[in-house]
């Protein structure tokens, strides 16, 4: 859309956009790597399974965390490789969630051996990042992506580390304090049917078309915390959210996307039917009118 009609029309500026999604593809690549050198895998027990410590969830998290921090500084890490970048940033990461080092207990050689296996989809990765840089915010509205759940059949409210929840509490406070939600709502059956519809197997870095093992989808996605999180919470249609001592009412809004009003946006912009596209900007538009709404009065 053209900027002027985006922040008409949805209150949304400029896009700068944060997703932790490549951040799991890299945990698999380097587990991939590993095992290929006769290691053992660091983050999954095969590429079909969910994380071995749940507590990674926080860590991604923490990556969005420092991606946020980096793009108010425009932190560059130029003078090493990427890949050493990515290493370093993700045992950061996790050991802000309480686990202990893993990459960097691997020893030199391998260490070195796995830098050189990764280094170009590393450099991709800070090169992207890289591109979403700004000298100037006015008129900016960040995007940070991330989906949460639990265990199909789990009980509310989800325990840590699983659910929106936990990962809310790990966001930066800086985050925190300027935050909506915009919540796409869907069943888990329907998400696990985009999930088989996108997965491009030609192209599984992609934040719009990778697939989830159909493992992590029953167990990390079967079920998720929104609903619970709004009903519990102190304010209403806010999430509240507690990180240390301090306490956030973050304003919620949700899509509802239950019924399927979005994939056709996957094919070219010709072949889009105007009236479906009028009923998505009629529900974001109903969303996001809402959600600046409950900002103006923060």
């Amino acid at each position: 859309m053209e900027p002027e009609k985006l922040a008409a029309d949805f209150h949304i500026g400029e896009t700068l956009q944060l997703d932790d999604f490549p951040y799991v593809h890299m945990m698999r690549r380097i587990d991939d790597e590993l095992s290929a050198m006769g290691r053992e895998r660091m983050f999954f027990e095969s590429p079909e399974k969910p994380f071995k410590n749940p507590y990674d969830w926080g860590t991604l998290i923490e990556t969005i965390n420092q991606d946020y921090r980096d793009l108010m500084e425009r932190k560059k890490y130029d003078g090493i490789p990427a890949s050493k970048w990515l290493i370093e940033k993700i045992e950061k990461a996790a050991s802000k969630v309480g686990i202990k080092p893993r990459l960097s207990a691997l020893g030199a050689d391998t260490i070195k051996k796995l830098g050189e296996k990764i280094e170009k989809e590393a450099a991709d990765l800070l090169r992207d990042k890289y591109a979403s840089y700004t000298s100037d915010f006015k008129g900016k509205t960040i995007v940070i992506e991330f989906a949460r759940g639990g265990a199909d059949g789990s009980k509310m409210p989800l325990k840590p580390p699983f659910g929106y929840d936990y990962s809310f509490s790990c966001l930066d406070e800086e985050i925190l304090k300027k935050a909506v939600i915009l919540y796409i709502w869907v069943t888990p059956e329907e998400s696990r049917r985009k999930n088989n519809a996108r997965a491009n197997p030609n192209d599984p870095g992609s934040i719009l078309h990778h697939g989830v093992p159909m493992e992590v989808m029953l167990n990390d996605y079967g079920t998720d915390d929104m609903q619970w999180l709004c009903d519990n919470s102190e304010v209403k249609d806010t999430v509240t959210v507690r990180k240390g001592n301090a306490k956030f009412h973050i304003p919620v809004a949700r899509f509802d996307n239950r019924v399927d009003k979005t994939s056709f946006l996957r094919e070219e912009k010709s072949k889009w039917d105007e009236k479906l596209v009028n009923e998505v900007r009629s529900g974001i538009k109903s969303a996001t009118d809402k959600l600046y709404s409950m900002f103006a009065k923060k």
